[in-house]
């Protein structure tokens, strides 16, 4: 993840669209009120087994790299919205790119991914137990994560 000189959320915000220029953002109040709905998509969650350990949103499914060179996975994908999200939202715009590579079009990024959700009230789970801690990903961009969210 290339660093930023001004780690804020709306330089972060500009880099995405400058990178990823293809990829939807889905806002997290989006994402909240979705998930309230019986078409809820699927949330694949592109940080790391040690962050996803940590806390992930609710019902988020691990997305590693033998899942996504799994073709019979990918199709079946292909039925269902997907929103897509990480730390701060640069590895899950890089996957939701990938995705739409592979052909997939209802692909979205959640804009400030787990780390705004957090910071939002938003609730995030460690299996199916609402947890308070969010991994931090490291020092740097930890500062766009609310002090007492941080896991370390």
């Amino acid at each position: 993840m290339p660093l930023l000189k001004d780690i804020s959320w709306a330089a972060l915000k500009r880099l995405l669209q400058v990178q990823f220029p293809s990829v939807k953002s889905l806002s997290i109040a989006e994402l909240a009120n979705w998930l309230k709905q019986a078409d809820a998509p699927l949330l694949l969650d592109a940080r790391t087994p040690a962050e996803y350990q940590v806390s992930h949103l609710p019902g988020a499914q691990l997305a590693t790299e033998d899942w996504l060179a799994d073709a019979e996975k990918l199709a079946a994908l292909d039925a269902k919205p997907i929103v897509v999200y990480c730390s701060v939202g640069y590895r899950s715009a890089k996957l939701a790119a990938k995705l739409q590579e592979q052909g997939l079009e209802q692909v979205f990024n959640l804009e400030g991914s787990i780390f705004a959700w957090a910071n939002a009230g938003y609730p995030v789970y460690q299996g199916a137990t609402p947890v308070t801690q969010v991994h931090p990903y490291n020092v740097v961009w930890g500062k766009l994560l609310n002090e007492d969210l941080r896991s370390f």
